[in-house]
């Protein structure tokens, strides 16, 4: 604040100066209004007090007018913290005003923003003060007044940078105090709830606690006035009691019963109809004990003790009616395994049900007794030993629930893919059994906060899971009913989506029933709103949504662009394939480009602050990266010469095929054995490329055939002259050849070299030649040799006593000997 006066008396004489100047000139009235105004030429250089800057500085004190509110708030603040004997209820009700004083300044700090980036323009204009020469007056007078005022336009957002800080400071110790304190009680140990000493005073806190309830009631039965009242609601009593009883005790077997009638009768939808008609299975037994509640509440019979547990029943009632429902629906009876929601068995899944009901009913017991405990004002070693035995309850129940599910899981097969449900179905059912343990052993070892802190929790957690699961199922069957598709849901991305979606919005609320506090949600949230600062710049939530949603624009408008050059445009002209394609590319790149450009201006991201980043990065790039960086800039260059295009016929690194695609980082090669081939852009620039078709699409057919020796040239030259001609591919100029090669070894070698008007038929026309080269030279008795060898034997007498040693098949003397005993041997 000082530091404000400071900058506003450090304007006002600047301006006084300013003025009294311009009086001795005559340009501007006399202030103090004792003279009158003289009129003269006005002189350019002047320091004039605009309207607009007198506007300002009125405006600024209007601005922080709660600045010494702040002021004085923040130190009574300071002081509650520091000492450090504010109840958690005090710290929290002064956490959330300085929570709404630290929404106020970050709003401030954009004040005058656009002010000031004109301002800032107007100061970078005029450039810096020249170090050597002088300047004229008037540009310094300038500068001057620019400087100061974009000052003052300034101080809002500082000021409220620094308020901000101090408020989130402040909020941070207070959230730091409130953690210490919990830590200190989930650790803080008490008497062992199995330690007999403590039985006897458990026994009478309990007994008084009845009494006294008792007592109460007993008071308000004396009472004249009450048991009038509890005469005339009588039938309204008797009412909701019969209500109650029907609704909670066959309501929900009923519904059930309709919802069976109803879905046998739906062809399409059953899961959504399922889920739909399933919500009155909460409904009824809720309503009947709201009925209830109101019933016990109009007998004004009630003790304080009492009031608190009646209306605490629709509330706790709702743990065992949401075990009916989620059993139910994720352990339904009479499906296979393939077809249950957990992949259980008949006899599994009708287990897992009851254990899941009995989950229900045991943390409604927890949480009454705990109640119980609170409302009586019990001390901690006899609200330890009531807890115990309904807590070891509940944890037994958690057991063996995690248990069955744990085990069914292991009889799968292990080398059997595992979907995500029954991985979920694995670990949780783990964690289940773990907390029970834990818990149990926390609690006899006395640690009593601890043990409230985990097995309830944990049961509340089986519950959100459920639901989790029960809902995501919902959007499989709504995609389906939607879609109008059987299996169109199994691989859709839509429900994929929500079910990641619930899983998001589960998180706050599992963080809530694990002991975080609201408070530290709500900072969590206003961290994110408040996003975070990369140099000068504030990148927050609605500037990143301001950015997808200006460059999903862009890029929009760039798609539609191309497919109007492709389509509409460039067809229409000159060009070929290949230049409309590298047009429609260009376009694509620099539409992405100014996209991005435009978005990340219009968000007001200053990425000046990562030039330094950039840099070093780019030098990582350019080591790493080097192999991708040459590909896109060969695949730019493809683009703009047009070396090859899309459908020639090229050659490179020993492949040969069409171009069926130009990326920017690797071109797409069709072989004739119709497999693609992918080479990088870098090899096309670089490497040696043949281009068949590069132009136009004449080629050269070059068709070899060989004459027996003594055959007429002449004639042989003729005749396939006559063939070339003939053929409809080959074009007149430059005429067809017919070139006399030489003498071969075993034949006089031909060969025809003729231009085809399209050089892709080259394969096609050569097996014509050669058919027609065949025909030809049968009629006029024309002979095509082959190889021939002839074979000398230098000893052929060699081979002659190689022939005496053989046997001869037809002569049985050759094939039989006598072995000395008069027996021949074969």
């Amino acid at each position: 604040m000082i530091r404000l006066v400071a900058r506003l008396a450090a304007l006002w004489l600047v301006l006084s100066a300013s003025a009294v100047l311009a009086q001795g000139t005559g340009v501007l009235p006399d202030l103090t209004g004792d003279a009158a105004p003289q009129e003269q030429t006005p002189d350019p250089g002047a320091v004039e007090l605009t309207e607009e800057q007198a506007q300002e500085a009125e405006a600024l004190p209007a601005v922080f007018d709660d600045l010494d509110a702040w002021n004085g708030f923040s130190e009574r603040a300071g002081d509650a913290i520091q000492t450090g004997r504010a109840s958690n209820a005090a710290l929290a009700e002064l956490r959330d005003q300085l929570v709404d004083w630290r929404g106020v300044f970050l709003s401030r700090q954009s004040t005058n923003s656009a002010r000031i980036a004109t301002v800032q323009d107007q100061i970078d204009a005029l450039g810096p003060a020249p170090e050597v020469g002088e300047e004229d007056p008037r540009v310094i007078a300038r500068r001057a007044e620019l400087t100061e005022r974009l000052q003052l336009l300034r101080a809002p957002s500082r000021l409220a940078d620094e308020a901000y800080s101090r408020a989130d400071g402040l909020i941070g110790e207070i959230d730091s105090i409130v953690r210490d304190r919990q830590a200190q009680r989930f650790t803080e140990r008490t008497t062992s709830p199995l330690n007999p000493t403590v039985w006897p005073a458990t026994f009478d806190a309990v007994l008084r606690a009845v009494l006294s309830t008792r007592g109460e009631v007993a008071t308000q039965m004396q009472s004249p006035n009450r048991r009038a009242e509890f005469a005339q609601q009588l039938p309204a009593i008797l009412a909701l009691l019969a209500v109650a009883l029907v609704l909670v005790v066959r309501g929900r077997v009923w519904f059930g019963h309709l919802s069976g009638l109803l879905e046998a009768r739906t062809r399409r939808g059953q899961g959504v109809v399922r889920f739909v008609l399933s919500l009155g299975q909460i409904i009824i037994p809720f309503v009947g004990l709201v009925a209830l509640s109101q019933a016990l509440d109009l007998t004004s019979m009630l003790g304080r003790r009492t009031e608190n547990l009646v209306r605490a029943l629709p509330l706790y009632g709702l743990f065992p009616i949401l075990a009916h429902w989620l059993s139910g629906l994720l352990m339904p009876q009479g499906r296979t395994a393939e077809d249950h929601p957990l992949k259980l068995d008949e006899e599994a899944s009708a287990r897992a049900a009851r254990r899941f009901v009995w989950l229900g009913y045991a943390l409604m017991a927890f949480a009454y007794a705990g109640l119980f405990a609170r409302v009586n004002s019990f001390e901690a070693a006899p609200t330890a030993v009531l807890m115990f035995p309904v807590g070891f309850v509940l944890c037994w129940t958690l057991y063996w629930l995690g248990h069955k599910l744990r085990r069914d899981t292991a009889s799968e097969d292990a080398d059997a893919a595992r979907s995500f449900r029954q991985s979920l179905r694995g670990m949780v059912s783990r964690g289940m059994m773990l907390a029970a343990v834990v818990a149990v052993v926390l609690a006899a070892l006395g640690y009593d906060s601890a043990f409230e802190a985990i097995p309830f929790p944990a049961g509340m957690t089986l519950y959100v899971l459920g639901i989790l699961l029960i809902l995501q199922r919902l959007s499989v069957d709504a995609y389906t009913l939607l879609s109008n598709s059987e299996n169109s849901a199994q691989d859709a991305l839509i429900p994929v989506l929500i079910g990641f979606a619930l899983i998001v919005i589960a998180l706050p609320v599992l963080a809530i029933i694990w002991g975080a506090q609201l408070t530290d949600l709500t900072e969590l949230w206003a961290r994110f709103r408040e996003g975070f600062a990369i140099g000068a710049t504030r990148i927050s939530p609605t500037s990143f949504l301001t950015f997808v949603v200006i460059f999903i624009v862009g890029y929009t408008v760039t798609r539609l662009v191309q497919a109007a050059l492709r389509t509409t445009v460039l067809p229409r002209t000159k060009l070929d394939i290949g230049g409309q394609n590298a047009i429609v590319a260009g376009m694509g790149y620099v539409g992405i480009f100014l996209a991005a450009l435009i978005a990340i201006t219009t968000a007001g991201i200053d990425l000046s602050g990562l030039a330094i980043v950039a840099g070093a990065l780019s030098v990582g790039i350019g080591f790493g990266l080097q192999n991708i960086v040459s590909n896109f800039v060969a695949g730019i260059i493809l683009l703009i010469e047009r070396p090859i295009s899309e459908g020639d016929w090229i050659e490179v690194g020993g492949q040969m095929g069409y171009v069926r695609d130009i990326s920017v980082r690797s071109t797409r090669i069709e072989t004739f054995d119709k497999t693609d081939v992918i080479v990088p852009n870098a090899d096309l620039v670089a490497g040696q490329v043949t281009n068949w078709t590069r132009g136009n699409n004449v080629g050269r057919v070059i068709v070899p055939v060989g004459v027996a020796y003594g055959t007429d040239t002449k004639q042989v030259t003729d005749i396939l002259k006559d063939i070339a001609e003939n053929h409809p591919m080959v074009i007149a100029n430059p005429p067809a050849s017919v070139l006399f090669r030489g003498f071969g070894a075993d034949s006089l070698d031909f060969e025809i070299r003729a231009y085809l008007r399209d050089v892709n038929w080259v394969m096609a026309v050569h097996s014509d030649m050669n058919h027609s080269i065949n025909a030809r030279f049968a009629e006029a008795g024309i002979e095509i040799p082959f190889a021939q060898r002839d074979l000398w034997l230098r000893n052929p007498e060699s081979l002659q006593r190689g022939q005496s040693d053989v046997p001869d098949p037809a002569r049985p003397s050759d094939l039989t000997k006598d072995d000395g005993d008069g027996e021949a041997a074969t």
